[in-house]
């Protein structure tokens, strides 16, 4: 996030914040509303978002606390932006795990594995938990896909637990979906090829290619003898009073209304969460880089935080991007370690820094992307399809490649492409996911050709109508304070 953090933020040390919490509230017309997401940015922004329009839209009357380990502390309130003063955010200690690299408690930068034992690391807080919602005496607690022990420790307190979906609607029906357990606890590839049972019949997911239903089997997979990602989801709606989801039916109707006639509790809409106009300026580095090009010439790729390319997909994946011949900025990660400068070394072909000096970049690290995205040389985002990501794409008006390379991404580019028409997927060989240059480079043709935007233009007057937004807004604070006090 490019916004300054606020002076005077509300974190506190947890005793503190214990000590000066007003008991006693349920009697009042305040809400308190806990909110606990998983330790990846991907996840923790779309609270931070949420949060925002609870504490600032309609008539008030909900206050939220965040719990969240003390190292991601400054960038959570950088992402709560101006409404970082009126929340308050609780630092977690996470126990030490062997294995999990020192300092990590985020999945920003970290391996597979370094996420899966901060999984188990997360489940360590749980006493910290306990004891917390035990003083703090929340009305409710949100919770994400990692921890439903939240309800087992909710329930005598009498703290209702609502779990909060990040996912768009669409891959939350067709990978985490009750009706998946039908299949047993081993389901396999070939079930995961197709949909299940109940799913929308006119939906373009009606199958998927082999190696999309093979990345999926990565839910239904323990580590470590820890639960894995579906049971924990199962746990978790299982011990819920409500669901929510950041969509709308305009976009996601029928996906809806599955997941609704799936769990049999109450699902709840916050609509679809656009992202606030950043703040401050581009850095001058970059501001001074595009603007040396024309309007709407620029090619952008990012894979976010935790999505990592091999070094075979970032060498066709650039070479792609060659090939356009048109000015491009690549931002490529790697997981942190003692070899990563090696790691993005492998991943840049010989001789192409020199071929494409002066109209091509490759960055590794953090960039102010919303920034980037709505400088008027960008023109086209070629993004891996997380549904925040695609968001800010197209409300910054960029045209849309799409080149998802694991979970709910495949799910959110069906949506986007053929649904909702508003991007152009790389096409990728069916039994293996392989892609070449070609079909970078024509991705990117198709996308900036005349008529490349289909359906873009409707769908970002839709996300930024005021009164659009206001409406699920005020629907959702309502709704949510009917839940909880019911």
């Amino acid at each position: 996030m490019s916004s300054p953090v606020p002076k005077e933020t509300a974190t506190v040390a947890m005793d503190s914040t214990v000590a000066g919490c007003d008991h006693g509230d349920r009697g009042g017309a305040t809400v308190h509303l806990v909110m606990f997401p998983w330790l990846g940015f991907g996840h923790i922004g779309p609270f931070t978002q949420v949060a925002r329009k609870l504490v600032t839209g309609g008539k008030g009357g909900i206050r939220v606390t965040f719990l969240m380990p003390a190292a991601n502390i400054p960038r959570v309130e950088a992402m709560l932006a101006s409404s970082a003063a009126v929340v308050t955010i609780v630092p977690l200690h996470l126990p030490h795990v062997p294995g999990l690299p020192a300092g990590a408690e985020s999945t920003h930068e970290i391996s597979q594995e370094g996420q899966e034992l901060l999984k188990a690391a997360l489940d360590g807080t749980k006493p910290q938990v306990a004891a917390l919602l035990a003083e703090l005496r929340p009305d409710a607690v949100l919770i994400d896909f990692a921890t439903p022990w939240v309800c087992d420790v909710a329930a005598p307190l009498g703290v209702k637990v609502i779990y909060f979906s990040i996912f768009a609607a669409i891959a939350f029906a067709y990978i985490t979906i009750p009706a998946r357990r039908l299949h047993g606890p081993r389901v396999s590839v070939q079930d995961l090829m197709s949909a299940p049972d109940g799913f929308p019949p006119d939906s373009s997911l009606a199958t998927v290619p082999t190696y999309q239903a093979a990345d999926f089997t990565f839910a239904f997979t323990s580590f470590h003898g820890k639960p894995c990602v579906f049971d924990r989801v199962m746990a978790g709606l299982e011990g819920c009073a409500g669901f929510v989801m950041k969509t709308c039916p305009e976009m996601e109707g029928p996906y809806i209304d599955y997941i609704s006639s799936q769990l049999g509790k109450p699902v709840l809409l916050a609509g679809p969460v656009v992202p606030e106009p950043p703040q401050g300026e581009l850095e001058e580095r970059w501001t001074r880089w595009l603007s040396s090009f024309p309007d709407n010439a620029v090619v952008y790729a990012a894979f976010g935080s935790e999505t990592f390319l091999t070094a075979d997909e970032a060498t066709e994946l650039l070479l792609g991007l060659e090939a356009t011949n048109r000015p491009f900025l690549v931002v490529l990660n790697v997981p942190k370690g003692p070899d990563a400068e090696a790691e993005l070394r492998a991943r840049i072909p010989a001789g192409f820094e020199e071929r494409v000096k002066g109209r091509g970049a490759v960055h590794t690290g953090w960039v102010q992307q919303q920034h980037i995205l709505r400088h008027r040389s960008v023109g086209c985002f070629v993004t891996h399809v997380a549904l925040s990501s695609v968001v800010e794409g197209l409300v910054a008006g960029c045209r849309l490649v799409l080149l998802p390379m694991k979970g709910d991404q495949y799910p959110n580019a069906a949506l986007f492409e053929h649904e909702l028409r508003v991007g152009v997927e790389v096409p990728r060989r069916d039994e293996d996911g392989w892609f070449g240059r070609d079909d970078v480079s024509k991705a990117v043709d198709a996308a900036m050709a005349d008529g490349g935007e289909r359906e873009a233009k409707k769908w970002r007057e839709f996300l930024t109508d005021d009164a659009m937004q206001k409406r699920y807004t005020d629907q959702f604070i309502r709704e949510l304070k009917d839940l909880i006090k019911a």
